[in-house]
């Protein structure tokens, strides 16, 4: 199975009601699951899948007090700010690359303009290269990932202020 074979797998589960998908083709499972960040799509050999273990998703957090703290008042007045950037996340559990070789330009900097379609960054998931597209045209705010950092299934790599 090819990666955009998997990309419309991904589609169909997150455009349906599907809660979980999963294909075994070959000897290789993919388990495709829609919901919280925890419950990431995983693509291992069968040897693994047999000796991975459940790990339970942390308890919630304590009620907060009525009075908010400056830090807490910073972090609330950025959530609202992030409301008009659109986040590009990871699809995949990998290593981020801003570019395509050590010594290449990155695919794209803060403060750049990008169109739909267009690489932004790859993500190496067991030894493939997977190029990471903006899904919509506008200016890069933040780069919130570091080259050659791990990253997780959702987690926000770019904020693009739409144009």
């Amino acid at each position: 199975m090819d990666i955009e074979e998997l990309k419309k797998l991904v589609k169909l589960v997150e455009k349906s009601d599907i809660k979980e998908l999963e294909i075994d083709e070959d000897g290789r499972k993919i388990r495709i699951v829609k919901g919280s960040p925890e419950a990431a799509p995983v693509v291992l050999p069968p040897q693994y899948m047999q000796q991975m273990q459940h790990v339970a998703p942390p308890p919630p957090p304590a009620p907060r007090p009525a009075a908010l703290t400056s830090a807490e008042a910073e972090a609330a007045a950025e959530a609202e700010e992030d409301g008009k950037y659109h986040n590009v996340t990871s699809p995949m559990v990998g290593t981020f690359y801003r570019a395509s070789a050590e010594d290449a330009e990155p695919f794209t900097k803060e403060g750049d303009i990008v169109s739909k379609g267009q690489t932004l960054c790859i993500i190496e998931a067991m030894k493939l290269m997977n190029e990471i597209e903006s899904d919509i045209a506008g200016r890069v705010v933040k780069i919130l990932a570091e080259n050659g950092s791990p990253v997780e299934f959702g987690e926000t790599l770019f904020k693009i202020e739409p144009v």
